[in-house]
């Protein structure tokens, strides 16, 4: 459990990270395009100065200095509107393919009523000019950076987390693999033995009533052997009762568990057949009851319930445990994840396995409440 919280404590640390720093970039763009839209506008108002200059200009003034600053914008699109709204001039406006005055004066329209113009008056006449102006080329693209900044980001982002998520599931699904076919090698020879021993025994002693209980331990070990085997491959699913392989489960616990536990099965009258691998089925079916009792400490009732909802079989196992903590519920499926002392937090991981990569179904926690117990929901296609 300490384990997935320092898991989950490095993710949030690392998304708070990754927030900061497009937020820091947000800001730092936008001080930038701040100073640059104010520089622009100073810019503009020292070239409506010059534009002013211009018209007022008579055969004694030097217009060589006004010239150079009307001719050193090249950057900045602009509009000189007369006081009836037409026309006066423009600079640095892409008219190709375009009707030229009509589109200039939409354009112009667009920038009088965005605010981006300085008033040019003409004396006392009261007529007057609007020199409209718009954000050059690069302060648009500067503007525009940041987000395809953060667009490419993410896409990074989102790509490397992709593969680093398949490269972990492919190096579990290695040593799910290996564990598994090593724990089924190893468990061969001494389950071999006694079963060379279960012989003997029974020629020497055949009246012995220990033998047919030993008999079922051995028979037991190489089931579980036979599991671990089936998981360190890909077994294939096989049209099965799902009614006997149920039964089946809850006899096995009906007489490994304390009699204060209640196993009460809820299955309609008819068999229900699916395409499952009945020995890793009932392993999970035992996962999730084992789980049941644990939670329970030894007394209670569990509570068995099969039926076919449309084309779905529907399983779902109960409890009257303790629960499960709301923060907790995503968890339980994460390998190492467990709420007991001395548990390994495998089970309900390699439950999920069987049912969602060797069955193509699915299995959730249907609702759990602390101190009333939890449902356990299993779908399969029918």
């Amino acid at each position: 459990m300490q384990w997935t919280d320092r898991i989950r404590q490095v993710k949030i640390w690392l998304v708070a990270a990754a927030i900061l720093i497009a937020v820091t970039s947000l800001l730092v763009s936008h001080v930038m395009v701040r100073d640059l839209q104010r520089e622009e506008r100073n810019r503009m108002e020292l070239w409506a100065t010059a534009m002013n200059t211009f018209n007022e200009a008579d055969e004694n003034t030097d217009l060589s200095l006004v010239s150079s600053v009307l001719e050193a914008n090249n950057t900045i699109p602009v509009i000189v509107l007369n006081d009836d709204h037409s026309v006066y001039g423009y600079r640095n406006i892409d008219v190709s393919g375009t009707d030229t005055m009509a589109y200039v004066v939409a354009y112009g329209q667009r920038m009088r009523e965005a605010g981006d113009t300085i008033r040019i008056d003409f004396g006392d006449s009261g007529d007057y000019q609007l020199v409209c102006y718009d954000e050059s080329i690069l302060l648009k693209r500067l503007t525009q950076y940041p987000y395809w900044q953060l667009g490419i980001v993410m896409i990074f982002v989102v790509v490397a987390i992709f593969a680093l998520l398949s490269s972990k599931r492919a190096e579990q699904n290695k040593v799910w693999v290996g564990l598994s076919k090593e724990t089924a090698h190893q468990l061969g020879t001494p389950i071999s033995s006694l079963m060379a021993w279960t012989e003997i025994l029974r020629e020497t002693y055949p009246d012995d009533e220990l033998l047919p209980e030993m008999d079922k331990d051995v028979k037991r070990l190489q089931l579980i052997a036979d599991r671990f085997s089936k998981i360190g491959s890909l077994p294939e699913p096989v049209p099965s009762s799902l009614t006997e392989v149920m039964n089946h489960v809850i006899d096995y616990m009906d007489r490994r568990t304390s009699n204060k536990v209640q196993m009460v099965r809820i299955f309609p009258p008819e068999d229900i057949v699916a395409d499952i691998n009945a020995s890793l089925f009932e392993w999970v079916i035992e996962n999730l009851c084992k789980n049941a009792v644990d939670a329970m400490e030894g007394n209670g009732r569990i509570t068995l319930f099969m039926n076919v909802e449309m084309d779905t079989v529907v399983i779902e196992v109960s409890d009257t445990g303790k629960g499960i903590k709301k923060k907790d519920i995503k968890n339980v499926f994460t390998p190492g994840f467990t709420t007991k002392q001395r548990g390994w937090g495998l089970g309900l991981s390699l439950a999920k396995r069987i049912v969602e990569e060797y069955h193509h179904g699915r299995i959730f926690v249907k609702s759990s409440e602390v101190g009333k117990g939890t449902t356990f929901r299993i779908e399969l296609k029918a």
